[in-house]
């Protein structure tokens, strides 16, 4: 088991985000986590990368109990992730940007740069240009090229299609599957539920801080509640840009809900509700 977190429980003062949330991740899977605006999936993220700290419960990485050690030696051991709303830094190049990646490194991450550059041809184009200035799609591919210098062993994807067009949306996971196929276990948080089921080993549904639902990914795809509840109906046909709005008390999750391709994505300035 390459990460595993156990009965997690996460307050933000007096409110509980996460109520009891188990789930594992093993070596080599794509785990995709779905669920609805403020179900706790950023949360998640956050308390395995150790921007959040557990209230009560477990986290372990490779075996080993790391709910006490500090974010940055969290990177060192092999967690990287790439944040929702991306977090360039504007003013700094793409290369200084990915190179802020390996920051904490001390060895060479010359293989890891050229990696990034090879995944994302637009990347090497656009070196010297300030991350500030480029698309929302460049951008993201740039979270995700610096994540990779970190050289992860597991790579968090928090909402890596919000906000992209749709021939973005198919570019990004196809790269997030062969960053996969190249050895590098992915949990990824998405509101495309349709395409992170369709990309996903395996899957959870996380509601209002629990996880109510743990699958197969293809299985809970096939489902009748969790297609009605999360995938806007029928997902047997039809294009993958269609949605689905977010709505009701365990909130729906948006099917492939784009918006015009710009620097910043819809509600990117709305604070974390998760």
């Amino acid at each position: 088991m390459l990460l595993e977190l156990k009965d997690v429980h996460v307050h933000y003062g007096k409110i509980e985000a996460l109520k009891g949330v188990s789930l594992q991740v093993d070596e080599g899977e794509i785990v995709s986590l779905i669920g609805g605006n403020g179900a706790g999936k950023t949360t998640t993220l956050k308390t395995i990368s150790g921007l959040r700290s557990c209230s009560s419960g477990s986290v372990f990485f490779e075996g080993a109990d790391i709910g006490s050690m500090p974010g940055h030696r969290r990177v060192l051991a092999g967690i990287g992730q790439a944040p929702e709303g991306r977090g360039i830094f504007p003013g700094m190049s793409v290369h200084e940007n990915l190179l802020m990646g390996a920051y904490a490194r001390k060895d060479d991450h010359s293989k890891e740069l050229a990696e990034a550059y090879e995944l994302f041809p637009r990347l090497a184009e656009r070196r010297s240009q300030a991350a500030g200035t480029m698309s929302g799609g460049e951008q993201q591919m740039l979270a995700i090229g610096r994540a990779l210098l970190s050289k992860p062993k597991v790579l968090l994807l928090d909402e890596p299609s919000m906000g992209l067009a749709p021939m973005l949306v198919q570019q990004i996971f196809s790269i997030i599957e062969e960053i996969n196929r190249r050895g590098t276990t992915i949990l990824l948080v998405e509101q495309n539920a349709q395409q992170a089921l369709r990309l996903a080993h395996r899957a959870y549904v996380l509601e209002t801080g629990r996880i109510v639902r743990s699958a197969p990914a293809s299985e809970l795809l096939d489902d009748p509640q969790v297609r009605a509840a999360y995938l806007g109906g029928d997902v047997g046909g039809g294009d993958t840009g269609d949605t689905a709005g977010a709505e009701g008390e365990a909130g729906k999750v948006a099917l492939g809900k784009t918006a015009p391709e710009t620097g910043k994505a819809d509600g990117e300035d709305a604070p974390d509700a998760e």
